[in-house]
């Protein structure tokens, strides 16, 4: 295999082929990293803009100190966004493959060892959806807690999910077990790969007390263009 291009990792999981791979790009002059999930790119470094955006939209009108969940680790861009924030006391991030945690604890990762021991920081490999479903709660450790945000980048958007499974997560009693487990004020916000849903903006305000969708845009390298990805907020009663 050539130095321009490194497959860091292969494993066989319970969704199919994982392959983590390193290469140098000429076009930009960068090393980019990526995941494939089978033949499907799950995510590359090449495009980080939106998913740092989620944390800081999530955590901008929050104050200190905070516990924040994040469902999905990917390379974890949330993740260390959320840790910049000074207000950040605690952060559980939730991934259901431990292939992943296990890259980042590891250092395949840039950030990985870093963002892995931090100790404001938990990974936990578990299933996120099953988690928010169950009397368990998103914290293992205590059943009862709660949270002052809920990020979660997994599924591509509300209608295109990775699994079937995960479907009733986003259905209106997924939405009401979400804000259970977050503090009066508290705020979900959720990564989209696709336009604003108004249908999903309308469930959303039907649970919590406002709600809205971002759209954050930026550069496409590969196609050259503008592109768009959504975050959508909502926010419990005060």
């Amino acid at each position: 295999m050539s130095a321009r291009f490194q497959e860091l990792d292969w494993r066989q999981t319970p969704l199919g082929e994982l392959v983590l791979r390193r290469r140098w790009d000429p076009a930009f002059d960068r090393e980019v990293h990526e995941i494939k999930l089978n033949d499907e790119f799950l995510m590359s470094s090449l495009f980080t803009v939106s998913e740092v955006e989620l944390a800081h939209l999530a955590l901008a009108d929050l104050h200190g100190p905070l516990d924040v969940v994040v469902g999905g680790l990917g390379l974890g861009y949330t993740a260390r966004t959320v840790l910049e924030n000074p207000d950040v006391r605690s952060m559980i991030v939730i991934d259901a493959l431990g292939e992943v945690i296990e890259w980042h604890q590891r250092g395949l990762l840039p950030g990985g060892q870093a963002l892995a021991s931090d100790p404001r920081c938990r990974l936990v490999h578990a299933d996120f959806f099953a988690l928010s479903r169950s009397d368990q709660g998103l914290d293992p450790a205590d059943p009862e807690r709660r949270f002052h945000a809920i990020i979660v980048d997994i599924d591509h958007s509300p209608r295109h999910l990775l699994h079937p499974g995960n479907a009733d997560f986003y259905e209106p009693e997924g939405l009401r077990r979400v804000a259970a487990r977050l503090h009066p004020g508290g705020v979900f916000a959720l990564w989209s790969n696709e336009p604003p849903d108004d249908a999903y903006t309308a469930a959303l305000a039907d649970r919590f007390a406002r709600a809205r969708a971002e759209v954050v845009r930026f550069h496409n390298p590969l196609q050259q263009r503008e592109a768009t990805a959504t975050v959508y907020l909502a926010t419990t009663s005060a």
